[in-house]
């Protein structure tokens, strides 16, 4: 791999980490091991610090290939559990709110799994980086301020649910860019007559990157420390 020239590397980000926290991790060692001052490192598409999963990192001349790359479907795998909801849609913030779950049934859960396939309007989460008046929505929501969150098109081309760990509910989900899992598992407890919480995430693929031939960030540092 020539860094200098460019080249794009998958990272199977950690839980707990930001993906800032990884693109700064792969460029300080990148720096430190060619002996330049500067190169630039982005990735093509954010993960929360509770996911884990597949981030896309371009480095040198391939951050040219950031937007483009962004705007690839993204497939996720995870757990929503039933009948709790946070503020947050996930478990960033506590729980809320407790709701019933003895009438969902598996004829129920299909039904709504249904709703969600296809082209649609979504509400992102007020937890999230959205900017609204040039400041992100989250700092609105802890701050303890409400603010109207504009709807956005998203389209999800394929949903699985898994209800044999009731009320867990395991998922996988191919959506389009833009899609927050944090909102598909407020409105399915909604859809169920009752609430959800988004309690795992992982990124399995990005357009043509997969998880399977990512490294982990120790990999890719050992792997750097090794270029001649």
């Amino acid at each position: 791999m020539n860094f200098l020239e460019g080249v794009t590397i998958l990272v199977d980000k950690p839980y707990g980490w930001t993906s800032f926290d990884v693109v700064n991790k792969i460029r300080w060692n990148v720096k430190r091991k060619l002996g330049v001052k500067k190169i630039k490192v982005g990735h093509a598409g954010t993960l929360d610090p509770l996911a884990t999963g597949l981030l896309v990192i371009c480095i040198g001349r391939h951050t040219k290939l950031i937007e483009s790359l962004t705007g690839a479907p993204k497939t996720y795998t995870g757990t929503f559990l039933l009948g709790k909801t946070t503020p947050s849609f996930d478990l960033e913030t506590e729980y809320n709110q407790e709701f019933p779950t003895e009438h969902i049934s598996k004829d129920l859960i299909e039904d709504a799994r249904k709703s969600f396939l296809g082209v649609q309007m979504q509400t992102p989460p007020i937890y999230s980086a959205k900017q609204i008046d040039g400041k992100r929505a989250y700092d609105f929501a802890r701050a303890g301020k409400e603010v109207l969150m504009k709807q956005a098109q998203i389209e999800i081309s394929h949903f699985e649910l898994n209800s044999e760990r009731f009320p867990e509910i395991d998922f996988r989900i191919s959506c389009s860019k833009g899609t927050y899992i944090r909102s598909i598992a407020n409105d399915l407890g909604q859809k169920l007559n009752s609430g959800a919480t988004l309690i795992a995430l992982r990124r399995e693929a990005s357009g043509d990157f997969h998880i399977r031939d990512s490294k982990n960030v120790d990999e890719w540092i050992e792997y750097i420390s090794d270029l001649i």
